[in-house]
């Protein structure tokens, strides 16, 4: 395959977080340990240049303010090189409007196309004086285009969600079960035979047109799904390299999906899953010390 056509860049500028949300893609925390450096953004923004492809970088975690002055050079950066940048954010810093715009006017002034903030039950946002309401109205203010991001909480009937654009976070409908929300939110609800698990809905596996990078290296396909590390062949080789057929996890994936995958690999596991991704993360979690270069960082598996 390779000469892969990746347009957005999605940088996990660290794995800690403000919250511990159940639904967390990543296990992100309080207590996660990994964040970028200014001199590894330089890296993979030199490496964007060299692949020409790239039109977007997101900003993410985790919580990217908890690193603002991280958070400020990435997109000075962006800048520079004429990408459109955006940001997600719980909002955790914005106490009052006023106070919120002390913090959005530096990002407004190096320019950002997007703010995407997290407004939903897990990450307790209720009643007009949340934090993402008052963020939104500063960001609407200092004429900061912005949006929310919210996730619905499982339900015991099939919940119908749609994939997000394809290089844009996930803005809405229900959880996606990967990371956390595998662990904790798939209690009770319906499940369907593992026979059926046959594709992989939500990622582009074949030609992903987006990819997240984070300070291990990793080059994330799906969250802990790599086609490799960063620091070890430079992005823009494994992006032109890239053939997810010959991919120890990817192509079994693109062959049968997550049904597939379990049975390249023999694995003995439970009859039924909730959907696609809970099987998915499951079989892969299995997988982690069989193929830790293409499964990582373990702990967005929950382990250390």
């Amino acid at each position: 395959m390779g000469n892969l056509k990746v347009n957005g860049i999605h940088f996990l500028l660290t794995y800690s977080c403000t919250y511990t949300c159940d639904h967390c893609f990543l296990h992100c925390s309080p207590e996660a340990q990994g964040t970028l450096t200014c001199e590894q953004l330089r890296q993979v923004f030199a490496e964007i240049q060299r692949m020409g492809t790239v039109e977007t970088v997101y900003f993410e975690g985790g919580e990217a303010f908890l690193y603002y002055p991280l958070l400020l050079e990435g997109l000075r950066l962006a800048a520079t090189v004429g990408l459109r940048a955006g940001i997600v954010t719980n909002a955790y810093w914005a106490t009052s409007v006023e106070d919120a715009e002390i913090w959005l006017k530096p990002i407004r002034d190096i320019g950002i196309a997007d703010l995407s903030v997290s407004d939903d039950a897990f990450h307790k946002s209720t009643g007009e004086s949340n934090p993402a309401t008052l963020a939104l109205a500063a960001a609407v203010n200092l004429g900061i285009p912005c949006d929310t991001i919210s996730i619905l909480s499982p339900a015991p009937a099939p919940c119908q969600r749609e994939s997000p654009s394809k290089g844009q976070p996930v803005r809405g409908g229900g959880v996606l079960f990967r990371g956390r929300a595998a662990e904790k939110l798939a209690v009770g609800l319906p499940r369907r035979r593992r026979e059926e698990l046959t594709t992989c809905p939500h990622e582009e596996l074949g030609a992903p047109a987006r990819v997240h990078v984070d300070c291990y290296g990793n080059v994330h396909i799906c969250q802990g799904l790599s086609m490799g590390n960063m620091w070890e062949t430079p992005l823009s080789e494994l992006a032109s390299e890239y053939n997810a057929r010959q991919h120890l996890i990817c192509g079994p994936l693109l062959s049968g999906g997550p049904t597939a995958l379990a049975k390249e690999y023999r694995l003995e596991l439970p009859d039924d899953f909730v959907d696609e991704c809970h099987y998915c993360y499951t079989v892969r979690k299995a997988l982690v010390d069989r193929f830790p270069a293409y499964l990582a960082p373990k702990q967005v598996y929950g382990l250390s």
